[in-house]
């Protein structure tokens, strides 16, 4: 009677480990699935890119004469009109010499007037000596020195007439270094920029120092950007931009690629291409050297169907797919998505059209809206059940 019941004890334990061994295998097989509904919607297709907001016109103002800054008229965010004394150089020195080429300019001109006199003396000497000669009184070579000393009178004189015009060029030169130091505005705009100190000596010897920098109109401004050359064929003039500053990180700001620039820029091994966008800047909101973080509308599609990008990622495990689906599986070539029908992935041969980096449009593929399309194999992240192996008996 006891050999009885431990073999039937036996026979139930067989046959509970059985059961709980195709249950364990059959729950492996049963994948479960995170899925997402593909829906409608707009997605626009975006190049981003950093860049520096800037003037559109920045002029530097220098100066061309030596000197001490005597006097400064203007200071940084200073309106100022074209014309505009904004400083001005100490211009003792440079009247001094404008002073000195003009008392060189009345010695030139003072020996012009003697050397013409000495011509006329000369030329009336010649004449006599000419006189003399033709009635025997004088020798040949007298009337030559009389020619000679003509002649070298005469051109004298055009030397002299030469150091007059050298002396007036001075003085004008002098004249005008002596306005240079009369700092002018070229241009209607604002100070973004001062260089200089009252007392302070500027040189101009071997360059032109800058002492103010004026932007023309700070309600027109630019983004300098640098485009990836991945990107830069997308890039076209009269795209629409949208950006921030880091200033004003919940203001979107607006403009249009008004250049696309040719030469290319290497750093690193990376080519980047400068593209100019022209901003409005009404409320001076925007200044010069900001950091603008760009996106550049390359696309707009609006209403079109959409997949999220994950489930173009998403490949099923080969292990807990159904042998129908993983035939089908290799059987659709193509970029495929895998939509969820009666709790098994089914494939569906699809056409993609362009991105915005988070959802892809579907132009082509036998797919609607409100559909679950399967982004990801949860069981891969739970990681026991399909990988356990079976149960062992001793």
């Amino acid at each position: 009677m006891k050999k009885k019941f431990v073999v039937i004890s036996i026979i139930a334990l067989l046959i509970i480990a059985t059961g709980l061994f195709f249950y364990l295998r059959a729950n492996g097989k049963n994948a479960a699935y995170k899925t997402e509904k593909i829906s409608r919607g707009e997605i626009k297709a975006e190049v981003t890119a950093t860049g520096t907001v800037e003037a559109v016109t920045t002029v530097s103002v220098g100066t061309q004469v030596s000197g001490t800054i005597k006097y400064l008229y203007a200071d940084f965010n200073s309106s100022v009109k074209k014309g505009q004394l904004l400083a001005q150089i100490d211009p003792a020195t440079v009247q001094a010499q404008v002073d000195q080429a003009r008392a060189n300019l009345f010695s030139a001109r003072a020996n012009m007037e003697k050397a013409a006199v000495a011509v006329i003396d000369a030329r009336r000497t010649y004449e006599r000596s000419k006189e003399l000669f033709a009635q025997n009184f004088i020798a040949r070579s007298d009337l030559d020195t009389a020619e000679t000393n003509l002649h070298s009178a005469e051109a004298q004189q055009k030397v002299t007439q030469a150091q007059v015009g050298q002396a007036q060029a001075s003085l004008k030169i002098a004249e005008t270094n002596l306005q240079y130091t009369n700092i002018i505005s070229p241009v209607n705009g604002t100070v973004i920029s001062r260089s200089v100190d009252v007392g302070q000596t500027v040189a101009a010897s071997f360059q032109t120092p800058t002492l103010f920098s004026i932007a023309q109109d700070l309600t027109k401004m630019q983004i300098r950007t640098s485009v990836d050359e991945a990107d830069i064929g997308k890039v076209q003039t009269g795209q629409e931009v949208s950006f921030t500053v880091d200033a004003y990180p919940d203001t979107v700001f607006s403009g249009k690629v008004s250049e696309v620039r040719n030469s290319p820029t290497t750093v690193s091994n990376v080519v980047t291409y400068d593209v100019i966008i022209k901003v409005d800047n009404p409320q001076l909101k925007l200044k010069p050297g900001m950091t603008a973080n760009v996106s550049i509308t390359i696309e707009t599609r609006h209403d079109v169907l959409r997949v999220p990008n994950a489930a173009l990622r998403f490949k099923p495990d080969v292990e807990t797919g159904k042998g129908d689906a993983n035939q089908e599986k290799h059987r659709i070539k193509g970029t495929k998505v895998w939509i969820l029908e009666k709790e098994k992935p089914r494939p569906v041969q699809v056409t993609l059209g362009i991105s915005d980096g988070n959802y892809t449009e579907i132009s082509a593929g036998d797919l609607k809206a409100g559909q679950n399309v399967i982004t990801d194999n949860l069981n891969n992240k739970k990681g026991s059940s399909s990988q356990r192996p079976p149960p062992r008996f001793m």
